[in-house]
């Protein structure tokens, strides 16, 4: 279904307009003002505007919103946010030539408003709504094209101060999670409508660790008003904590573990009750111009009648020229996630991302991490302090010959059943991004994926072109 969509395009030259207003504002801005409003976060409730309630250090054209006293002393008070994404999508050649394809792109639009009341320093509610829409699509939106209005998150906070600065955060409601690199549990922030879930969780700071405990279903995605609901064929559950570790300097340390029951999982050995226990650690840090982050998971449970077993080494590793010119960043990521050996039996070895950030191996999506081997260096430059070029080259296998292809949702693209080759192929990808200001972002990019042996023996094997562009508006 497509939408009249003449009135979002006027929203978004609005948006535009007022860019450039705040662009030729910021030149006469006077410069003693502080210049302190942080940056937007990946999850808008981790903001935190209570230092507005000094009007002095007000420095943004929109500060005047973000701290709306509710009581005379300011200790109550809200901060309203939002958010506008408009972006152009364009494959020539989807899925390896394989369904229907499209020769004009497409048009996806985010929008998002939030409100995040504080009564006082024990007791909060957040909630946020969104509408995604898409327009000109062939074939129709996919599952995270299309959600016309909804509730992303409505959740209430109770505080419980404990010894100096350790607290306890009890929350209840729906709301969004995202922990470590987004591998596992994210908000799926590159597809068009995010994902959140309904449930529980309780955050404990002491001692410089973070502990969160939760307790949750995913939101389901549904097209039409105010219609997502819980999904009742999941229930996810887990132990998430974070530590700085003194014994790695500007190193940190995740531990977690986590569960999954699913009914009705697919695997491309087939479909069956799946129980999933994930245990794993993170180590990541900064040190001398060095960035690391490396991620190992051991997962055991069952699948219908048969027993789990998979697993993932992770690995992303770069060094910054700070002091050279355009201040490179050159980096090097290696993953494999195991697959399953054996299709013709019940147990499975298909590791299972869970709920993995949309877009994993760079924006076309094209294949997601379960059953995989892949080598990706990357280079970063900094033209500016605010426009940036990622250039990056992915080399893809399969871990096992004997288990399909699967995509960033754990959804088989492509059977293992009918080739024996374990080359995938390898894409090209390039990144442009210009901040504008602290609101505005436009970014583009463009990707070729070379097919190789696996693909050309099970699908049409056409090499895939991607292109995509955006603006995006944040307040």
């Amino acid at each position: 279904m497509t939408h009249n969509s003449n009135g979002k395009h006027q929203l978004w030259l609005l948006v535009m307009g007022m860019a450039v207003c705040r662009t030729a504002s910021g030149q006469s801005t006077d410069s003693t003002l502080p210049t302190s409003a942080p940056p937007f976060k990946q999850l808008r409730y981790d903001e935190n505007y209570e230092y507005l309630r000094d009007p002095s250090r007000r420095a943004d054209y929109l500060d005047a919103i973000k701290f709306i006293p509710l009581n005379p002393n300011g200790d109550w008070y809200l901060t309203p946010g939002g958010e506008i994404r408009e972006r152009y999508e364009y494959y020539h050649n989807s899925l390896w030539g394989r369904g229907p394809q499209d020769d004009n792109g497409y048009l996806l639009q985010r929008y998002m408003v939030h409100a995040d009341a504080h009564f006082g320093d024990y007791f909060r509610i957040f909630t946020q709504f969104k509408s995604g829409l898409e327009d000109g699509r062939n074939g129709g939106p996919r599952p995270t094209d299309r959600d016309d209005v909804d509730l992303n998150q409505a959740f209430f906070d109770v505080r419980v101060p404990l010894v100096e600065a350790d607290s306890l955060i009890f929350r209840g409601g729906r709301q969004e999670l995202a922990y470590g690199s987004s591998r596992l549990i994210s908000a799926r922030e590159a597809p068009n409508v995010r994902l959140s879930f309904d449930g529980v969780k309780a955050i404990l700071n002491v001692s410089g660790w973070r502990v969160d405990a939760f307790a949750v279903k995913p939101v389901r995605t549904k097209t039409g008003v105010f219609d997502d609901d819980p999904d009742p064929n999941q229930k996810f559950w887990g132990l998430y904590a974070v530590t700085p570790v003194s014994w790695l300097q500007g190193g940190n340390v995740d531990l977690y573990y986590l569960g999954l029951d699913r009914n009705n999982a697919h695997f491309d050995q087939g479909t069956a009750h799946e129980i999933r226990h994930s245990v794993g650690t993170r180590i990541w840090g900064r040190k001398a111009g060095w960035d690391y982050n490396f991620e190992f998971v051991y997962q055991v449970g069952s699948f219908g009648n048969g027993d789990i077993q998979a697993w993932t080494a992770a690995s992303d590793v770069g060094f910054t020229f700070e002091n050279t010119a355009l201040k490179p960043r050159l980096g090097l990521k290696a993953n494999v996630t195991s697959g399953d050996d054996n299709p013709n039996n019940s147990d499975l070895q298909t590791f299972n991302p869970l709920f993995p950030k949309g877009a994993y191996f760079g924006e076309p999506a094209l294949i997601g991490p379960a059953n995989h081997i892949d080598v990706h260096p990357q280079l970063d430059l900094a033209f500016r302090k605010n426009v940036t070029l990622t250039l990056d080259w992915d080399c893809f296998w399969r871990e096992s010959a004997r288990d399909g292809i699967y995509g960033p949702a754990v959804n088989v693209i492509q059977s293992g059943q009918n080739g024996n080759a374990r080359y995938v192929g390898n894409q090209v990808e390039a990144m442009l991004e210009w901040q504008l200001d602290r609101h505005l972002t436009l970014a583009a990019d463009y990707a070729h994926f070379f097919a190789g042996d696996f693909l050309k023996q099970t699908t049409p094997g056409r090499d895939v072109d991607y292109f995509s562009a955006w603006v995006t508006y944040r307040f």
